[in-house]
């Protein structure tokens, strides 16, 4: 790994409602609310918090499938909000994404070969023959039969049609690949699957990925360096052993406390109270301060910033030293 593939600063997304839902004003949903993340090249970022943090409505901004409202988006570079619609064709060769739901993502009316070979004829790449021979070269990539290119989505299991979605997105050769929930529809046992295929695509090809998950084993499996959400917030991001082995934010730690130790060693569950807040309507100062035992006037009055605490370290929050 060396250097950033992708650079994100100052993201801002924010979500109209209609009058009649929220009142009279329609007040904004704020599901990204100004946060700064690097992916490294050939590495993984991942991108954890609860539903509803934003972290999924990241990904998608990040690859400009939804425009953003506020912020720069550097892909290999090249602010990518600043594309033509010309360039960012050419660009998304070389980004892609992997769905949540592997039959949802999946034309039921298309064969396999029809959606594997789908990309190189978008783009204009290779003739009849030269499609068929990338797309049996895609389903030996990720464990399937060259005969598997003549059934339909619905013929599968999902595991299966994941190992699809992924051929899908290794297609044109990408650089980055945005994850987001990718094997959260699958059992546990198919999801181990999954993550060992990335990995070892991940491997072979040097490609970096944008992990996006609400499972912290999961990520803990997969990422380099993890990146925690909280309201449109990003509060803690740290290296991965890091964050596992000393999370600073009160947010962190209660989230940590809820996973099981692999080693068997008991943990202190930390129970938050208070509600969980709205995100057309988040408290002042402080996003988590209605939930967060340590908290005081200070953090009411000041949202505290994303600051360095130690090597690689940061956190948001006022009561960490």
């Amino acid at each position: 790994m060396s250097g950033t593939i992708l650079e994100i600063r100052g993201l801002v997304k924010h979500f109209r409602a209609r009058a009649r839902f929220l009142g009279p004003e329609g007040r904004p949903v704020r599901a990204v609310d100004g946060i700064d993340l690097d992916v490294p090249a050939g590495g993984t970022l991942g991108l954890v918090g609860e539903s509803g943090c934003g972290k999924s409505t990241t990904g998608r901004l990040a690859l400009r499938l939804i425009e953003a409202d506020a912020g720069t988006i550097r892909f290999e570079g090249e602010d990518i909000r600043e594309a033509s619609p010309a360039r960012l064709r050419a660009l998304r060769r070389r980004m892609q994404i992997v769905f949540q739901d592997p039959f949802a993502s999946l034309d039921p009316r298309m064969t396999v070969a029809e959606i594997l070979a789908e990309p190189f004829v978008v783009h204009r790449i290779g003739d009849a023959p030269e499609r068929a021979k990338a797309v049996r070269r895609l389903l030996d990539q990720v464990g399937l039969a060259a005969h598997h290119a003549g059934r339909h989505p619905h013929e599968f299991s999902g595991g299966q049609r994941q190992r699809i979605g992924i051929a899908r997105a290794l297609a044109l050769d990408p650089a980055l690949i945005v994850a987001d929930e990718a094997v959260s529809a699958l059992d546990v046992s198919i999801q181990a699957q999954i993550l060992n295929l990335m990995r070892d695509i991940q491997r072979a090809r040097g490609l970096a990925f944008l992990f996006i998950s609400h499972n912290l084993a999961v990520v803990r499996h997969m990422a380099d360096r993890v990146a925690v959400m909280y309201l449109g917030k990003v509060v803690e991001e740290a290296p991965r052993q890091v964050l596992f082995d000393a999370p600073l934010h009160p947010y962190t730690r209660a989230l940590l406390s809820a996973v099981p130790d692999p080693g068997g060693e008991r943990r202190e569950r930390i129970v938050l109270t208070g509600e969980i807040p709205r995100p057309d309507d988040p408290p002042s100062g402080c996003r988590f301060r209605t939930r967060c035992p340590l908290a005081d006037a200070h953090c009411a009055a000041e949202e505290p910033p994303l600051r360095p605490r130690a090597e690689g370290h940061r956190v948001a929050c006022h009561k960490v030293p």
